[in-house]
């Protein structure tokens, strides 16, 4: 192994690192069970999973999706890169007395061999593995020929996206090569990365709406709290209280721009197919 891979496998392992520790800031579970529940009902219903099949959740978090695809019956691995999540995610997991197997795993280097799924899911997960190609070859190379794959992803255009878009502002600049997760979410991005590895692709845009915020202060103060990426965000800015008060307002100001009546609509892509 020459030098330069070396290095680029240090790299690589010090971006993992970094982002097991932002997905740990918070409580994710709080954003998963009081703001995005629906999202693994919807992926569990379109992926078509039932009793015996084989499924993996990748990007599973704390079981969001895992946990309503394992009550169809299903066999589940629920798959993450943060090993806290997990944990939480199996203490929800006996507390519902559902049955399934949650185990710390790298998209972009799954550990499962080729064709040992069913199905796999990931729902607002695998777009935040930090190099898209790697994780969607990965995603198809674990189902078998026949099985499906099913990824809900936040749009660039979406609620999420300009979140995201907003924190960039405030944030270091990632690592070369390292692709914004909300590409996942446009039709051309994810056609392209699943290539002709699958058949019978569908890609439908859709909206969760979101109750949950009275005002985009307290969508501001709770995703502070609450979401990683946004409090990694402000754990960058420190003592500055400057920027602090600025993020403050363009977070707040994003919220209120997406509040309707007391409700936000949220954009989405639901990807579909069946690999060959």
């Amino acid at each position: 192994m020459n030098s330069t891979t070396d290095l680029r496998t240090d790299a690589d392992r010090a971006l993992k690192a970094k982002h097991r520790i932002v997905w740990a800031l918070g409580d994710y579970a709080a954003v998963a069970r009081e703001v995005i529940p629906e999202l693994g009902r919807v992926i569990v219903a379109e992926s078509g999973i039932g009793p015996g099949d084989r499924v993996l959740d990748v990007g599973a978090g704390t079981g969001n999706a895992s946990i309503e695809a394992a009550r169809t019956g299903a066999s589940v691995i629920a798959s993450d890169l943060t090993p806290e999540l997990l944990e939480i995610g199996r203490a929800d997991a006996a507390r519902q007395g559902v049955e399934l197997t949650f185990e710390e795993a790298d998209a972009e280097a799954l550990s499962y061999a080729d064709d040992s799924f069913d199905a796999v899911l990931s729902c607002v997960g695998v777009m935040f593995a930090p190099h898209h190609e790697v994780a969607a070859r990965e995603l198809t190379r674990v189902v078998r020929p026949g099985g499906t794959l099913a990824l809900i992803n936040w749009t660039p255009e979406g609620f999420i996206g300009e979140l995201f878009a907003t924190l960039k502002q405030f944030v270091a600049a990632p690592p070369a090569g390292v692709q914004p997760p909300p590409l996942w979410g446009s039709e051309d991005h994810a056609r392209e990365l699943l290539g002709d590895r699958v058949t019978d692709l569908t890609m439908e845009h859709r909206w969760l709406s979101v109750d949950r915020f009275a005002s985009g202060a307290a969508f501001r103060d709770f995703f502070r709290d609450f979401y990683g990426p946004t409090a990694a965000a402000y754990r960058g800015i420190g003592d500055d209280d400057e920027r602090r008060g600025e993020l403050d307002d363009a977070l707040a100001a994003l919220g209120d721009r997406h509040l309707e009546s007391g409700t936000m609509d949220w954009e989405y892509l639901l990807v579909t197919a069946k690999v060959k």
